[in-house]
């Protein structure tokens, strides 16, 4: 048998096997009547530490396999302590972030020009931005991720567009695994969910070349997580 073959004949297999209703991934399948494989996730996904700690090392080992920066601060005080010493590095002259507790303390801190994204604003004004400061929904120990949505971070292009793109978190937006990032999100936007949900690894990278990694092809080259 070729492999042309064999790839038709797992096309053909996987076509027998009934998907789900859209949102039903967590409940009992209205055509098999079996329970769905999305109810056992934790047992087919990599295990995560029991303790809070455990959790947080294994999110700073994912963070940084995924070319992240990831600060865990001892208190609020030494944002902008960091902020100033990353602004300085980098010569920031400009800093684009929205309305939020965390990103309005961070913004206050580095006593920079902000642009500010939620009641609309200048594109190429952005474009001259040195850093996106956002908030974010969680962060994932499982992955190493950080979970944004357009709600919690002010929008779609803060994460997208600056060069870099720094999160700032509290420790009690942790979360153990995907599992809990979705449940999250449910209690927290159903059923009225934003419109950009997005799971962020690291910064935007691409390998499609001679499949030599680069860093900031789609994106910003940089992420930093101040979780604090």
């Amino acid at each position: 048998m070729s492999e042309r073959e064999n790839i038709l004949g797992r096309i053909r297999e996987a076509l027998q096997v009934s998907a789900p209703l859209p949102g039903a991934h967590g409940e009992t399948s209205a055509h098999t009547h079996t329970e769905s494989p999305a109810s056992h996730a934790r047992e087919w996904l990599p295990s995560v530490g029991a303790s809070v700690e455990e959790q947080f090392a294994l999110f700073a080992k994912n963070a940084a396999d995924l070319k992240a920066d990831f600060q865990l601060l001892a208190s609020r005080d030494e944002l902008p302590v960091a902020l100033k010493k990353m602004a300085a590095a980098e010569k920031w002259s400009r800093v684009a972030s929205h309305e939020g507790e965390l990103s309005n303390f961070a913004c206050k801190a580095l006593g920079l020009p902000v642009l500010l994204t939620d009641k609309g604003y200048d594109v190429q004004a952005m474009e001259k931005c040195d850093v996106g400061i956002t908030e974010c929904d969680a962060l994932v120990a499982q992955t190493g991720g950080v979970a944004v949505t357009s709600r919690s971070a002010g929008g779609r292009a803060l994460s997208v567009l600056p060069p870099h793109h720094v999160v700032v978190a509290s420790r009690e937006q942790l979360v153990a695994d995907l599992p809990a990032a979705f449940a999250l999100l449910q209690q927290k936007y159903a059923p009225d969910f934003p419109s950009m949900i997005s799971f962020i690894t690291g910064p935007s990278r691409t390998g499609d070349i001679e499949r030599i990694l680069v860093l900031g092809a789609h994106g910003p080259k940089q992420l930093t997580i101040f979780c604090i």
